[in-house]
């Protein structure tokens, strides 16, 4: 079809006349609305991850393999691009000593090593101690 035919065509509709194909021969061109082709191409495209705080608890007494796998637990969620609340509780008497909680944090810090961000350092809140760690 010449291109002043196709041209009346698509403004008798009130579209556009877009060109699909510029590199055939001949070139090949689609009658539609541009506007609204763009903003599904941009909606399409636009979809972001939500970043989850995923949460990993452990207790003072933990095992070192236990924590071991903790600890590739937290990797795994920060590579997936999400960040990772530790959780420790302390149960009856446990309270009494919070600085074994906090070297089972120290223990978590060195073995994360400078890999990752550290947005809320251990702090005791009740019975517990947290820490919050997203990916740089």
């Amino acid at each position: 079809m010449p291109l002043r035919e196709a041209l009346s065509i698509a403004e008798d509709r009130g579209l556009d006349l877009v060109e699909v194909a510029p590199n055939s021969n001949p070139p090949v061109c689609r009658i539609m609305d541009y506007g609204k082709f763009k903003y599904q191409l941009s909606k399409k495209h636009s979809h972001k991850k939500t970043i989850e705080v995923k949460e990993v608890k452990v207790r003072p007494n933990i095992d070192k393999h236990d924590l071991e796998l903790k600890i590739k637990h937290i990797i795994r969620f920060l590579e997936d691009g999400n960040k990772a609340k530790v959780t420790l509780f302390f149960r009856g008497r446990e309270i009494v000593r919070p600085e074994l909680g906090m070297q089972v944090f120290e223990k978590i810090i060195e073995r994360l090593g400078g890999k990752y961000n550290i947005e809320t350092k251990p702090k005791l809140q009740g019975k517990s101690i947290t820490m919050i760690i997203a990916p740089k």
